[in-house]
């Protein structure tokens, strides 16, 4: 059982470091000197998208990390 968690442990820390690297900056660009409006249907909708899809996926992954890690200190 340990043996297993191990190697899920290591696919999901790779799974993870893959995602957080595919997303895209969070910087405002030009837009944030000027004063831009971020209310665009773009971000309205953005839960929907690629992105939204990379953030959630950010998310679940690092909470099953850290439950497997978790586990794995457990002392058997």
């Amino acid at each position: 059982m340990r043996m297993f968690l191990t190697i899920l442990f290591i696919i999901v820390c790779i799974a993870l470091c893959v995602v957080v690297l595919m997303q895209k900056g969070r910087d405002s660009g030009i837009s944030g000197l000027t004063g831009g409006s971020s209310d665009t249907y773009w971000s309205k909708n953005k839960a929907r998208s690629r992105e939204g899809m990379m953030i959630l996926l950010t998310r679940v992954l690092s909470v099953v990390a850290i439950v497997i890690a978790a586990v794995l200190n457990i002392k058997f």
